[in-house]
């Protein structure tokens, strides 16, 4: 294993003390906690709060900031940050008007971060959640009851983070923040397994005419392998499996976003776009927004992931807002 690190347990100490050194200006780490916050503290507005395992980066800490979220908490590598960690991250961003939970759907962060919003409750914070389910490759998984939450993940922070700052009070950015997972459907498939730093070896072995199609976020195994084929054949099949939701059609209109794994070269993820924008023309599937790039990896895996949200009016409007945060600017 080739890894460019100091030692395995101090992998995440050191990446979040690395990320502030980076970008003071937008982030301040929780002392003693695995927990980025906005730099300038606490607004008087609905905060969001998410999190999970690290390895996703830049998810979740490079979303802090203004437009996107106020709190973002960090676990072990692909292990959810534990309750106590996630009740830090609330209690330091509540400005008073309550905190809304972003969770991904995997056992251990629903678990930890309902139980960290049970705590502030108890401290007379008020607590939402919502939990994104976009992954159309499996129903159920090891990780999972339900679809797993993947990169459709980036467009609730981005959408329900400017209702946010619209100054919408906690019942409408919630509503906000679940008509986008309503509407967001992804798929992922992989060249090649991660390397998880403890583990010292990959998570699945392939072999070189190999592809994992529905693969997770986690290093976790897909639906099937088969052999590889061009990159426009895979996004085809990716795309199938989202078109079978019956939520895309002729005349909507949508964001698309081509998420690498961690390990995919650009050029490769632009490739597979312009793909994707030309089966989506071929449906009269207007595209409105598009985001190509690395937003919610698995390490060092080689792979990408489809990602397709319906909009309406409001979510474009949201979707469109100023966002200023380490990994995702606009103005």
């Amino acid at each position: 294993m080739k890894k460019l690190i100091n030692q395995v347990d101090n992998i995440v100490n050191e990446m979040l003390d690395g990320m502030t050194a980076a970008f003071p200006q937008y982030v301040k780490r929780l002392d003693g906690f695995d927990v980025l916050v906005r730099a300038g503290g606490a607004s008087k507005k609905v905060a969001l709060v998410s999190g999970g395992g690290s390895g996703h980066e830049p998810s979740h800490g490079g979303f802090v900031g203004r437009g996107m979220l106020d709190g973002a908490v960090a676990g072990a590598v692909f292990t959810s940050p534990t309750p106590d960690q996630v009740f830090e991250a609330i209690k330091a961003v509540d400005g008073g008007e309550g905190v809304l939970l972003v969770i991904k759907n995997y056992t251990g962060d629903v678990m930890n971060f309902e139980m960290a919003a049970d705590m502030a409750r108890d401290e007379g914070i008020k607590v939402e959640q919502v939990i994104t389910a976009d992954d159309v490759a499996v129903e159920n998984s090891t990780w999972t009851t339900g679809r797993r939450g993947i990169a459709g993940t980036v467009f609730v922070h981005k959408i329900a983070g400017a209702a946010a700052e619209s100054g919408l009070n906690l019942d409408e950015v919630k509503r906000v923040a679940e008509k986008v997972i309503s509407n967001v459907r992804s798929m992922g498939m992989a060249v090649n397994a991660c390397t998880v730093p403890a583990a010292g070896k990959p998570s699945f072995d392939l072999a070189d005419n190999e592809i994992e199609i529905g693969i997770g976020i986690h290093g976790e195994p897909g639906t099937h392998r088969e052999k590889i084929s061009s990159v426009n054949e895979i996004a085809d099949k990716l795309l199938d499996k989202i078109f079978a939701e019956n939520i895309y059609n002729s005349g909507c209109e949508v964001a698309v976003m081509i998420n690498g794994m961690g390990g995919t070269p650009l050029m490769e993820l632009f490739v597979a776009n312009k793909h994707v924008k030309e089966v989506l023309d071929s449906k009269s599937i207007k595209v409105a927004k598009t985001l190509v790039g690395n937003y919610m990896t698995s390490l060092d895996m080689e792979g990408f992931s489809i990602t397709l949200l319906k909009l309406d009016d409001e979510l474009k409007k949201f979707l469109n807002a100023p966002a200023d945060t380490p990994a995702f600017v606009q103005i």
